[in-house]
């Protein structure tokens, strides 16, 4: 019968001992650094950001947690690393996880990246007035996967970031200024230099601004009437109401000054048959 001597396994397996006790306290202690590194610098990424006057208010917190979050899966890997894990298997399965995950939600990470361009190059920011794929209103909120809108008749609308990515964007509030053109047809008998410092007697308004300066154009003669137009610019703050205002004086302004709007004519000539 044989016995086993332990005293001379005794050196080994103290040794095993130190060398776990010591794996275990670097897993410990990486996970730990790697924890507050992470947070840190997730953080310092977000104030960083914030700092940026240009950029969307929704980015800096969806990039600090985006840092946090990779730093984090980086740490795990590193403690399992010190038991001696195959690390190099795990980020393979990881990122075979991730083609998967990747596949059946391409839609949403199409609207998840579409959302990540729109934040960088900001077409538009919180409440622009745009026209995004067929909808008109003003943008209540941009976020990673859906940009909400406020119609003008007071209706909510969720719209897929991708969808708005895709099709043309038109933003009404981009600049501070916006040029306003009134048309308006006068009668062929009319004097076009007095129509047309009588148009631009509406320009008296404070909210027009001087600088460009108003004009009067004459842009087409038609079947029944020759349209002339009142070119203006005005702040963007204030342009529907000048708008909806200077509509509604011109007839009465021309109607004061003599000038005719004539209705839709047609001339019909009569030729005798002297037979």
């Amino acid at each position: 019968m044989e016995y086993i001597n332990f005293s001379n396994q005794l050196p080994v397996i103290i040794q095993l001992g130190i060398d776990w006790s010591i794996n275990f306290l670097a897993a410990v202690i990486t996970l730990i650094v790697g924890i507050w590194i992470s947070s840190r610098i997730g953080k310092w990424v977000k104030e960083a950001l914030i700092r940026i006057d240009k950029l969307d208010p929704t980015l800096p917190p969806v990039a600090g947690s985006v840092i946090r979050y990779a730093l984090l899966v980086v740490t795990i890997i590193a403690v399992l690393a010190q038991f001696g894990v195959n690390t190099t298997s795990i980020i393979a399965v990881l990122g075979a996880a991730g083609l998967a995950i990747g596949l059946a939600l391409q839609g949403t990470l199409s609207n998840v990246a579409a959302g990540v361009m729109l934040l960088f190059l900001r077409p538009f920011k919180v409440g622009n007035w745009i026209e995004a794929s067929d909808i008109s209103g003003t943008v209540r909120e941009i976020g990673l996967f859906t940009t909400t809108i406020d119609t003008f008749d007071n209706v909510f609308i969720s719209v897929p970031n991708s969808k708005i990515w895709s099709s043309t964007i038109v933003n009404h509030s981009r600049y501070n200024t916006r040029r306003m053109d009134i048309d308006i047809g006068v009668s062929y008998n009319s004097d076009l230099e007095y129509v047309i410092k009588t148009l631009l007697t509406l320009a008296n308004d404070e909210r027009v601004l001087k600088e460009p300066s108003p004009q009067g154009l004459v842009v087409s003669y038609g079947d029944s009437a020759i349209t002339v137009r009142l070119r203006l610019y005005a702040k963007n703050n204030v342009y529907w109401g000048l708008y909806w205002d200077l509509m509604k004086k011109t007839k009465s302004v021309l109607d004061r000054a003599k000038i005719e709007i004539p209705f839709p004519q047609t001339v019909i000539t009569v030729k005798k048959n002297n037979n």
